[in-house]
This record gives structure tokens, sequence and C-alpha cells, in this order.
């Protein structure tokens, strides 16, 4: 991930939220369902395209009690993840 790019989750990706805030994101054109906890849910609604990974960190640590000092590595490796599974992409850049 490069400094300023900005994840957005795929449109065709389909976020069945389940009990106690975990949720089942399902890939419609791969039929491949992929779990979230509750950090992950707060993520995914989170990738729109307008936020970078850091200023995702900052919101998590705003929102979240208590997070590991290792958060910007858990919250790089899952959407890291998600990108290598087809569920999340980049944002492009503006260009004048």
């Amino acid at each position: 991930m490069n400094a300023g790019e900005r994840p957005i989750a795929n449109p065709e990706v389909v976020l069945r939220e389940e009990f106690d805030d975990w949720a089942v994101l399902y890939d419609p054109d791969t039929g491949e369902a992929y779990g979230l906890n509750p950090v992950g849910v707060f993520i995914w609604k989170r990738l729109d395209g307008r936020r970078t990974e850091t200023e995702l960190v900052e919101e998590l640590r705003r929102e979240c009690e208590d997070p590991p000092a290792e958060v910007e590595q858990h919250v790089s490796a899952f959407i890291a993840d998600l990108a290598g599974q087809g569920l999340v992409g980049y944002e492009c850049p503006q260009t004048e």
C-alpha cells in the first residue's frame, strides 16, 4: 500500500450482518464467503474510497476501546487480504 491510497470495497460484494456485530461478506461472482468480526465490520463499512489506511486506523483508535499497539499492521494485513480476494480495490487518484 502506498501512502495516500484509499481502499474501496467492491460494490458487488454483499455484507450480511449477523448477531453480535459479526458479519459475512459474500462475493456473488465467485460464490465465496468471508467472515468478519466486529472490528472487520467497522473497517468494511468505512472502505468508501475517501479514507486512507492511516485515517482508518486513527478512526479505529478513537472508536474502539484499548486497540493493540500493532493495530496499523493488523488493519494493513486485513485490507491486503481483502484485496487479494478481490473484495477491495483502491480509489484512483484524481489528476488535474
